[in-house]
């Protein structure tokens, strides 16, 4: 749901429901600090940092990003500590009372369940962003684009009130370097969180067989995902083949089997493609305990997307001029990213070429090893040459959107930067769009997270 699209009043929505609702755990520390900037309108963010169990921490967060009344339109954010491998407490506090705001939000006013979703990828991130979502109460933890084997034994180590630990991959390191969140560093002497169930996203037994295998790396459940999902998709298996189109073509090994998925006793979810009626009980005949959609929350209306382009998204998908297009290049993480077309934004060529490239928020950025043996930082996104200066190929950097900066802009919260550009926005959906017909026929032409459930449940 790339950044704050399944923010928490969507979570909250489906929530409400008596389904699972899951909010984004990406960028949470950068739409917080932008948010209070704006203002706060509605003074939620405030509500949610009164609760957090540090108000010390809630102070200086708000003393150094609230701005009463927001700021002059036009005028930069304020930018947040960059992720890194050496300790912040600064970064840490942020990260953590963020992402407790979001899932804090989102549990309110009902007993539903409500999860978070994170990518393996930005794993600077997770040690703080976890234990923030945990001190909410937060009961599902998703965890995608890439294979986490490590978020089991972070999350009993938090529920045990010890320190949560994570090798990150250095590329040309033979060795990881390792992070270490301690709780006690940020709570005092309070009792540990409840440990939330883990469920890890995968797209193919093979990786499920390889998780569940040992007790230390084997999650609470699996959400299987196809390659027409939205966001980042695992590459085909095998050798990486291109239609006409310039999208990478899946075959019969691609094709996951549920019942392999079931025979290994863990309850799992079918995920990309299932958003009509009769999805769900077919997925749970295979075995599945059920299915998750995120393209049709995406565009309802308590979706985080900027509310011009989500209206500009529904009339482009019902008069057919929508195309989700599954980019092999888009996406600094070197995944396929899918990358809905829309006019104004990063997927235009136009729009893509005049953007300075640049890499000032960092979550997709790669630890390497440089010359000295220090440790740097690199993103195929960033300017060719500062990439190709610190060892990265060329042919790497073709193609390559700022997922960062355009996701976030994506949801109305785009960086003006001090010559008057303004970053263009980047958005991502499923490429199964077969649902709108049925939920736009009525007055309005609009749909809620609510209509949503019962289209999928109940019709």
């Amino acid at each position: 749901m790339g950044a704050g699209v399944s923010g928490w009043r969507l979570a909250r929505a489906v929530a409400r429901t008596g389904q699972l609702g899951v909010v984004s755990g990406v960028a949470l520390d950068v739409l917080l600090a932008r948010r209070l900037q704006l203002g706060d309108p509605g003074g939620h963010l405030r509500r949610a940092l009164g609760a957090f169990p540090v108000p010390e921490v809630a102070e200086r967060i708000l003393r150094r990003y609230f701005v009463p009344g927001g700021i002059a339109p036009g005028r930069p954010f304020r930018p947040v500590p960059r992720l890194g491998l050496r300790p912040s407490r600064a970064r840490d506090e942020l990260t953590a009372a963020a992402n407790f705001s979001e899932v804090w939000l989102a549990r309110q006013g009902h007993g539903g369940p409500v999860g978070i979703n994170y990518l393996e990828k930005i794993q600077l991130a997770t040690p703080a962003a976890v234990y923030g979502a945990m001190l909410a109460g937060v009961d599902y933890v998703l965890m995608g684009a890439g294979i986490p084997t490590q978020i089991p034994a972070l999350l009993d180590a938090f529920a045990a009130g010890r320190t949560g630990e994570l090798t990150v991959t250095v590329a040309g390191a033979e060795r990881g370097r390792t992070i270490a969140f301690t709780p006690s560093e940020l709570t005092g002497a309070a009792a540990p969180p409840a440990r939330p169930r883990f469920l890890a996203i995968v797209s193919s037994a093979v990786l499920a067989a390889y998780l569940h295998r040992s007790p230390q790396t084997r999650p609470d459940g699996f959400v299987v995902e196809s390659p027409v999902a939205g966001g980042h998709s695992a590459p085909p298996r095998g050798r990486l083949r291109l239609d006409e189109a310039g999208e990478p073509v899946y075959g019969p090994r691609d094709r996951v089997d549920p019942a392999k998925i079931a025979a290994l006793g863990a309850p799992f979810w079918l995920a990309g493609g299932h958003a009509a009626p009769g999805a769900a009980a077919a997925a749970r005949s295979s075995g599945a305990a059920g299915i998750q959609a995120g393209t049709i929350f995406a565009l309802c209306r308590e979706s985080g997307l900027d509310p011009r382009l989500r209206r500009r998204l529904l009339q482009a998908a019902l008069t057919g001029g929508l195309r989700v297009r599954n980019d092999p290049d888009a996406s600094p993480a070197g995944f396929p990213f899918k990358v809905a077309e829309l006019p104004g934004t990063l997927s235009e060529a136009e729009v893509y070429r005049d953007r300075p490239r640049l890499c000032d928020l960092g979550y997709l950025r790669t630890p390497y090893v440089r010359a000295n043996g220090a440790v740097g930082f690199r993103c195929p996104a960033e300017p060719v040459d500062d990439y190709i200066r610190k060892g990265g190929a060329a042919e790497d950097t073709a193609g390559r959107r700022c997922l960062c900066n355009g996701l976030v802009a994506g949801i109305g919260l785009a960086q003006h930067r001090p010559d008057g550009y303004t970053e263009p926005p980047l958005l991502t959906l499923g490429q199964d769009l077969g649902f709108l017909p049925d939920l736009l026929d009525g007055p309005g032409g609009d749909y809620t997270a609510a209509d949503a459930v019962d289209y999928l449940l109940n019709r």
